[in-house]
């Protein structure tokens, strides 16, 4: 197959190199790949004999025009060309667009492939436990146990537990603190009644286990001190249950729960902080006749780490000791979005199959950093370094913006009006027809701002106006 690389200067030896070993024609159409014309494009084509055509993914032209005349499919390459080196081998392997890079499209494939290969397995897994149709063990994907912690004082429990549902659970654990009632398990929920998926009840007290059989699917924590006070109206609401040690030991707590009639059993040796005992409560953790509960949320919530590896790590580990159902919450700030990263971790392992490590899945979990970085030329010409902005502030005469952000939204204020949007370049947009900026240092700062505001929103973090982001 031979290619054409219409390429910019800039790229040219990036390209070149990425095209060594393939029948491919690097030729250099201007300074900038991106603004090759379809003009230029035939001509190219026309003085050479090709099987395809591979631009710029940056091209915004249509080579329609191009294909029709000569006959070859012209496609998009990759936006970047530190990315070809990545693309080149696929050509004819994997279908390309004319309209969608080639980087964007072979990412978005591999993501689908994973997804599928996911549910195929998922179908064909034989659970040892189901609740309320989501499997346990048996080879489906570990399971996410979500918790919202004293679910009886949370003002907008239902939403919270849809929102948890939305965001990957496979499962919403309420938990009971010891200021609860057996009426205020009764309360919670029945204002969840309708809600489908499965629900737990998360407290050790007899009475509070036995208010929640009436709907949950799921109890944890049985030991030696319930089990025989409990345990036979457990078995006969069906509910499942998560036993732990006690004092008694793992073991015998399963042995009692198992004589009380309750045979939807989950282990949970009890997973211990990180610097208090994480690695040697690890070797607590083996395969035995019952699904193994992985009890992650108590480490993310103990560490002062970015929860997104510190959840990725946790699936490992869980994936490694044979864990079925993995627990997480979001009880601090810095722990906000565990239910999806974790989510997202199980998939990871999921989809590993026979790959030896959770990497190139077409599944991941880098949010600020990146796999591959994008080196691009720098521009060229004399360099001049700037000065120091002035310190010095003139009012815009259109009047002064208040930015902020909630609920993944930016809101910026003018004059009484409250403008709503998701991106800055949408409400700089507005911004500017409204009328509501006249200087072009007011335009320069609102960028900035906005841009500060947008990224905020996009990895959940506090906005302060004029602070440090």
């Amino acid at each position: 197959m031979r290619i054409l690389l219409p390429t910019g200067e800039a790229t040219a030896g990036v390209v070149r190199k990425a095209a060594e070993g393939f029948d491919a024609d690097v030729v250099v159409t201007g300074d900038i790949a991106a603004f090759l014309t379809p003009e230029n494009l035939r001509d190219l084509v026309k003085a050479g004999d090709y099987d395809l055509v591979l631009v710029s993914g940056m091209s915004t032209a249509s080579f329609a025009s191009v294909e029709e005349e000569t006959g070859v499919p012209v496609y998009r390459g990759p936006r970047h060309a530190a990315d070809l080196a990545m693309v080149l081998p696929l050509l004819g392997k994997v279908a390309l667009s004319r309209e969608v890079p080639a980087d964007e499209l072979f990412a978005s494939e591999r993501r689908d492939a994973a997804y599928r290969c996911l549910s195929a397995l998922e179908d064909a897994a034989e659970p040892e436990i189901v609740l309320r149709g989501t499997k346990i063990g048996g080879g489906s994907r570990m399971k996410v146990l979500a918790e919202i912690m004293d679910a009886h004082r949370h003002p907008a429990l239902r939403a919270a537990v849809e929102d948890f549902f939305s965001r990957g659970a496979d499962i919403v654990d309420l938990g009971f603190g010891f200021d609860a009632v057996p009426a205020d398990v009764e309360r919670c929920f029945a204002v969840l009644d309708g809600i489908e998926g499965s629900l737990a009840a998360d407290t050790q007290d007899p009475a509070l286990i036995r208010a929640s059989l009436c709907r949950a699917d799921l109890v944890l924590s049985l030991h030696e001190g319930n089990i025989p006070l409990v345990g036979e109206e457990i078995a006969a609401a069906g509910v499942a249950a998560v036993v732990v040690p006690g004092a008694a030991g793992l073991a015998a707590n399963l042995r009692a729960a198992q004589d009380a009639g309750i045979f939807a059993l989950i282990a949970d040796p009890l997973l211990q902080p990180a610097g208090s005992g994480l690695v040697a409560s690890l070797c607590g953790f083996s395969d035995g006749d019952v699904p193994l509960f992985f009890g992650a949320g108590n480490v993310t919530e103990l560490i002062d780490a970015d929860s997104v590896g510190v959840n990725a790590l946790l699936a490992v580990c869980a994936h490694e000791v044979g864990a079925s159902l993995i627990f997480t919450s979001e009880h601090s700030d810095k722990t906000k979005g565990s239910v999806a990263e974790m989510r997202r971790a199980t998939e990871m392992m999921a989809a590993m199959g026979d790959h030896p490590y959770p990497k190139d899945l077409g599944i991941d979990l880098l949010v600020l950093k990146e796999k591959r970085r994008r080196r691009e030329p720098l521009p060229v010409g004399e360099v001049l370094d700037v000065a120091p902005a002035p310190d010095a502030f003139t009012p815009d005469p259109a009047g002064n913006i208040r930015i902020a952000v909630d609920g993944g939204w930016i809101l910026v204020e003018h004059r009484g009006t409250v403008y709503r949007g998701r991106t800055a370049a949408d409400l700089a947009a507005a911004l500017l027809e409204g009328g509501c900026v006249t200087r072009l240092d007011h335009a320069a700062y609102l960028g900035r701002e906005l841009a500060r505001a947008e990224i905020a929103v996009q990895f959940g973090r506090s906005y302060v106006q004029d602070g440090p982001l």
